[in-house]
């Protein structure tokens, strides 16, 4: 049977060819993303462990966010002391912050999170060991820096040139000293690395003869450990000290655990891809069961029993999903070498080192690729072994018997209606909880749909009927061919079903939540221009008091982030404004009170908080600020919801009063007569021009917040492509098969006139048909499924309202009928050059 099962794969190769690209895919995905992952996981740990080779111990202590409690950073005084315990070689205080640097067009060089400044420590040699210089010295001035190697590339600069740096402060110019190599994450991210003088660096990013890190380096054969002991009764309870060794082991298991997340990510992906490619392998196993009902009947008759013809369809499929496996493992070593070297297009680069291909992605693709193909086959193996050997005298090929199909339409109604109600269920629950019952019903009514769609096709089909009659002749038999065997036409149109459900319900959720941001944009936003930092960080009072000076400008008032710990009801964020401007630059409703209150110290309080926590205008509410310290605050408001502050507002000044170090992600601007180029430059000359920070009009504004989702439907649609270009193959193969099945059909055909012309035309509109059914219930399930997962998030985005995007949804048919059309070439032409009498007499 072995010989058997080895004698059909190199039989019907052409025939078997789509299954083994199918699994070759899926296989590629799942080994590329293992080897992918496990390469950046060693280069990451390579390099982490590498930076931490000469620590003993790190000291960290972020700076004072206006807690006392928490740390206010470490001493000049608290490092000496370090420095002069025993077995301690050398000690080194740093200090971090943003810093960027603009090329010599003004545009800032890097991704702002990843734009990094600190200071240059020299040693005994007059040399920083973190850094290697490749031309020029450290900084030792104040109006000295040094630049990383790529940035100074990038930016055009040589040793000597004078160079702007955006800080959280005033943009200032700097003499570049020197060029370095580093190993520093913010470097390998895209970003950029300034070197500042100590002194310099304290003042931008802590304060005075202050540090935010430490780091020991040992004396040749001391202990760690007991450094680490002397070292923390000095640095107090609000410092963390680690050898450099737990530090290298936390940050490597860091590193396995975000590798970890988009693993997981990617082989969801994987794992979608080889569900669309069952249906492949299962409809290419049927076709080639049903095509040899002779020769299986004839074995049973000659003393073969089910149990072997079963196990000859696996072992045939157990072939094809080895052969696949292997080719798929090399294509998946391509494919993670390619996906490291696509990192440098997005400024990313990735540390030196090798491909790491281990155990596990070889295991993994031999073990997918050739149980997915087994699986498969079963169930087409099951019904070869039921083939009786009166068959063999017989041409007819077995078909379904009512019983089984009642089975089959019973249990796919029950499982679509279980699934149904689990989503509406969660739909209806909201939030995490309901998006989890979301999750459960979609399985239940995707796999519910997929059992009943051969019943789907006949109705659903018939409705282009009229369409296909346009035709003539070709167009008739088409529309007949494609509802002949309802069981093979739903199995192709399920791969395609899949994938345009998951693409579908993701653009129903994007599309409806950037047109609430869109909304939310345009009604809540009065201000003309919004301000925030590239980094992300926080923009000083510095800048906001440049801002009010702007000519021309109207109303300016902070988004400063803000906290009160209430006496009953925990921590509320809140929201720090100016009160003589928010109602000037944002559209705030208000239902009771007045917003002029503000000025008076007391609160705003949106409408759902007032509700959930009982006030209402005049009501006193006991607070403890930032610093501790205890108060009493009016409520002298009520407003709607918003989308653009918190749920509590306060004058800036009540904020400042408790908080040495005031975060302002955003300030609002209202100019006199709008929105202009000459505004827009007034606005970033105030600024000093400074490229760390961004001037977003209100076409910016929406971009900014409806970018996100943008990217994330770009990635999810460039991940799910694998599993449509799956389904492609599916139908390439379903006619290419079909077309062998109906040589006699097709045959007769041709010899009562039907041209060849009008041959291709029937194979390629039936292709289209297949394709578009599987498109329309795919859609279909995609805007129920997006629906629901809307209704979970209307909490948090107010404006929320269902968009179906009619523009994509006829994109997504339209590239349906496509993949029909391109799907039907091969078959299409096969069919057409059939020599008429040789299919007249195929067998």
């Amino acid at each position: 049977m072995f010989r058997t099962a080895l004698r059909n794969v190199l039989a019907h190769k052409a025939r078997l060819l789509m299954t083994v690209l199918a699994v070759m895919l899926g296989v590629a995905f799942v080994s590329g993303t293992l080897v992918f992952t496990d390469t950046l996981s060693a280069a990451f740990r390579n390099q982490s462990a590498k930076s931490y080779d000469d620590v003993a111990v790190a000291v960290t202590a972020p700076l004072n966010t206006g807690d006392p409690a928490a740390s206010s950073g470490l001493s000049e005084r608290t490092r000496q002391k370090i420095a002069a315990l025993d077995g301690v070689a050398e000690v080194t205080g740093r200090v971090t912050g943003f810093a960027g640097v603009p090329d010599k067009n003004g545009k800032l060089i890097g991704v702002g999170w990843s734009n990094k400044g600190t200071n240059f420590v020299a040693g005994k040699d007059g040399k920083d060991a973190s850094f290697a210089f490749a031309s020029g010295t450290g900084p030792v001035a104040d109006d000295e820096i040094a630049l990383d190697q790529d940035t100074a590339t990038k930016g055009g600069y040589q040793v000597g040139d004078r160079v702007r740096v955006a800080t959280t402060g005033p943009v200032k110019t700097y003499t570049l000293t020197g060029v370095f190599t580093t190993e520093d994450g913010a470097v390998s991210a895209g970003g950029s690395l300034v070197l500042f003088d100590t002194k310099v660096a304290q003042r931008l990013f802590a304060k005075p003869d202050t540090f935010q890190e430490i780091t020991v380096r040992a004396e040749s054969g001391a202990d760690a450990d007991k450094i680490l002991a002397a070292v923390k009764p000095l640095v107090g309870d609000t410092a963390d000290a680690k050898t450099g060794q737990d530090l290298a082991d936390e940050q490597a298991r860091d590193i396995e655990s975000s590798m970890g997340t988009l693993n997981q990510m990617l082989l969801g992906f994987a794992g979608i891809a080889l569900f669309v490619g069952i249906f492949l392998i299962s409809n290419t196993f049927t076709m080639l069961v049903a095509q040899r009902t002779k020769e299986l009947a004839l074995m049973r008759a000659v003393g073969a029993s089910r149990k072997q013809i079963t196990r000859s369809v696996l072992a045939e499929a157990g072939l094809v999903g080895l052969v696949a496996s292997v080719i798929g493992f090399g294509l998946g070593i391509g494919l993670a070498a390619g996906l490291r070297s696509a990192m440098t297009a997005f400024e990313l680069k990735v540390p030196a080192g090798n491909l790491v291909i281990g155990a596990t992605p070889l295991v993994s693709a031999l073990a997918v690729g050739v149980l997915v193909t087994m699986l498969a086959a079963w169930l087409p193996g099951r019904r070869a072994a039921k083939i009786p050997p009166v068959a063999a005298m017989s041409s007819v090929h077995a078909v379904a018997t009512t019983k089984s199909l009642v089975v089959r339409n019973t249990i796919g109604a029950i499982l679509t209606a279980l699934g149904v109600v689990g989503v509406v269920l969660g739909a209806g629950k909201g939030g995490s909880d309901g998006r989890t019952f979301i999750a459960g019903g979609a399985f239940l009514a995707l796999l519910g749909v997929i059992v009943l769609i051969p019943l789907l096709s006949r109705p659903i089909i018939a409705l282009a009927r009229p369409l296909l009659n346009a035709f003539g002749v070709a167009g008739k038999l088409s529309g007949q061919n494609a509802v002949r065997n309802p069981r093979r036409t739903g199995a192709t149109a399920s791969a395609l079903a899949i994938g345009l459900t998951l693409v579908t319900g993701l653009s129903v959720v994007g599309a409806s939540a950037g047109g609430a941001m869109d909304r939310a944009t345009t009604d809540q936003i009065k201000a003309d221009y919004m301000i925030a930092m590239a980094s992300g960080d926080g923009l000083s009072q510095a800048a906001l008091d440049a801002v009010a000076k702007t000519p021309g400008a109207t109303a300016v008032s902070p988004q400063q982030a803000g906290w009160f710990d209430l006496e009953k009801g925990g921590f509320a964020s809140v929201s720090g404004v100016a009160p003589d401007a928010i109602g000037k630059v944002l559209k705030l409703d208000v239902t009771e009170g007045s917003l002029d209150s503000l000025a008076k110290g007391e609160i705003g309080v949106e409408d759902k908080t007032a509700k959930k926590r009982g006030w209402k205008v005049g009501d006193t509410v006991k607070v403890t600020f930032a610093d501790k310290k205890k108060g009493e605050v009016t409520v002298g408001a009520v407003y709607a919801d918003s989308d653009f502050v918190s749920p509590i507002i306060v004058d800036a000044k009540v904020l400042n009063a408790h908080d040495t170090q005031p975060y302002i992600p955003q300030i609002l601007v209202k100019m006199d007569g709008g929105p202009s180029d000459a505004a827009e430059k007034a606005v970033m000359k105030s600024l000093g021009d400074n490229p760390a920070m961004t001037v977003m009009d209100k076409k910016d504004i929406r971009d900014t917040f409806s970018g996100a989702i943008g990217m994330m439907l770009n990635i999810m649609y460039g991940l799910l492509a694998m599993a449509l270009l799956i389904a492609v193959l599916g139908v390439v193969n379903t006619l290419a098969m079909s077309v062998f099945e109906r040589q006699q059909e097709i045959g007769m055909l041709r010899a009562i006139g039907l041209d060849r012309r009008r041959v291709k035309r029937m194979v390629r509109l039936e292709a289209v048909v297949i394709s578009l059914f599987g498109a329309v219930v795919g859609i279909g399930l995609g805007s129920f499924l997006g629906w629901a997962v809307g209704e979970t998030i209307k909490g948090s985005l107010p404006d929320y309202a269902l968009v179906v995007p009619w523009g994509r949804v006829g994109i997504f048919l339209l590239l349906a009928g496509l993949v029909g059309v391109l799907a039907s070439l091969w078959p299409a032409r096969s069919a057409a050059k059939l020599n008429m009498l040789q299919a007249i007499k195929a067998q």
